[in-house]
C-alpha cells in the first residue's frame, strides 16, 4: 500500500484506510444535538488541491472552466473553483461526529472568497461549533470555519447553519424562520439582461441565468461517496429513511451552483471580493432541472471599483418553487 504519511490527502479522511480498518468511523460521537459541546473544536486537517480534486468537483457541477483545467488569470495557473472548499468545511464535523449517522438539513450557508485556491497547493481547514438553539422543534447548530492556504492568506471563510439530526421529508420546503428581508426572486418588467458585471452595470440589472440538473451520480460524488460515507444525497436508503423518495441534491452542492453564476458574470473578482449568504428553502431532487439567476440591487463606487450587491435564487423548472435564495456581493473593475 502506499506511503499514506507522504503527502495530504485531497479530503478530510483517507478513504485508503478501509484496506486496514474495519470500522471507519470508530470512536466518533454520535450526531445528536445532546453530544454538542459548545464551543467545540472540530479539528484542523491539511488537504491537497491535486489534480483529481479539481477535475471531481468540475465533474459534480459541470463546470470545466479553463481556469480549472489549463491556465487562470491568476499567474496562468491553474485554479480550484471558487467553492471547491466549500463542502470540505461543512463536512468538517465529521471528524467528530459519525458522518453516516447523521440525517441533517443544511438551512443557511454564508461564506467569504479572499483568494484562489492553485493546483498542487496543501491548504488548512479547520473549524468550531460556535452557537446552539432550538427552534419550531428542531436543534440547530452554527458553525465557522475557514481555509488558508501555504502562505498563510485566506482562501474562503465559512459559516453555517444546520439541523444536526432530523428527518428531512419532515421539514423540506417549510421555509425559513429568520423575520428579515426576503428574497421573492421577481425580476423587474424590461430589466437589462447581463452576461458580465461591468462598468456599466446599474441597479435593476439581470445576471443572466444559469441553467442545471444535478445527476444522483453528481450528487454522490459531492456527497462523500468515495470516502465510503452514506447519506440521504448519494444513498437512496438513506434517502427512504429520512422521508425522502430519492435522494436530494446537498445545499452545498446548489451554492457552489450559485457561486459559479457569479464567477461566470463577474470574472477574477469574485474569488478576491466575493460574498454570498443563502437559504436554502425546498429541496430539490437529483435529476430536477433548475435555473439560478439574481438580480443587482445596489451599486456602490469604492477604492478603485464599483461593489455590486445582488439578491439571487436558484428555482426549480417543474414548478417554478425557490430552494435557494440570497445575497451576495463583488467588487468589480470600475473601467
Amino acid at each position: 500500500m502506499t506511503d499514506q504519511s507522504a503527502r495530504p490527502w485531497r479530503d478530510l479522511t483517507d478513504p485508503r484506510r478501509a484496506g486496514t480498518t474495519g470500522d471507519l468511523e470508530a470512536g466518533l460521537k454520535e450526531p445528536e444535538f445532546e453530544n454538542l459541546a459548545i464551543p467545540e473544536e472540530l479539528g484542523t486537517v491539511r488537504v491537497v488541491i491535486d489534480d483529481h480534486k479539481i477535475k471531481r468537483y468540475a465533474f459534480a457541477h459541470d463546470d470545466h472552466a479553463p481556469w480549472h483545467l489549463t491556465g487562470s488569470p491568476f499567474g496562468g495557473r491553474r485554479i480550484g473553483h471558487a467553492a471547491l472548499l466549500g463542502n470540505d468545511l461543512v463536512q468538517l464535523f465529521t471528524l467528530v461526529y459519525a458522518a453516516s449517522q447523521v440525517v441533517g438539513y443544511h438551512t443557511e450557508e454564508q461564506m467569504w472568497f479572499d483568494s484562489p485556491a492553485v493546483l498542487d497547493e496543501v491548504v488548512t481547514l479547520s473549524g468550531t461549533y460556535t452557537e446552539a438553539y432550538r427552534r419550531r422543534g428542531q436543534g440547530y447548530v452554527v458553525m465557522e470555519a475557514g481555509a488558508t492556504g501555504e502562505d498563510g492568506r485566506s482562501i474562503v471563510r465559512h459559516r453555517g447553519v444546520e439541523i444536526l439530526k432530523t428527518v428531512p421529508g419532515d421539514i423540506g420546503g417549510r421555509g425559513s424562520a429568520t423575520p428579515e428581508r426576503r428574497v421573492t426572486g421577481e425580476v423587474p418588467e424590461n430589466a437589462r439582461v447581463v452576461g458580465t458585471l461591468g462598468p456599466d452595470v446599474r441597479p435593476g440589472d439581470v445576471l443572466a441565468p444559469l441553467g442545471k440538473s444535478v445527476t444522483a451520480e453528481q450528487a454522490a460524488v459531492f456527497s462523500r461517496v468515495g470516502e465510503y460515507v452514506r447519506n440521504i444525497h448519494n444513498d437512496i436508503g438513506a434517502a427512504r429513511a429520512g422521508g425522502l423518495p430519492v435522494p436530494i441534491v446537498q445545499g452545498q452542492q446548489q451554492f457552489g451552483v450559485l457561486a459559479q453564476l457569479l464567477t461566470l458574470r463577474s470574472g477574477p473578482s469574485f474569488l478576491t471580493s466575493g460574498w454570498m449568504r443563502v437559504k436554502f428553502l425546498a429541496p430539490l431532487e437529483v435529476f430536477e432541472p433548475f435555473t439560478s439567476t439574481g438580480v443587482v440591487t445596489d451599486v456602490t463606487p469604492v477604492d478603485g471599483g464599483l461593489r455590486v450587491d445582488l439578491e439571487i435564487w436558484a428555482r426549480r423548472d417543474s414548478d417554478a418553487r425557490l430552494m435557494t435564495a440570497g445575497w451576495a456581493a463583488v467588487t468589480v473593475p470600475a473601467s
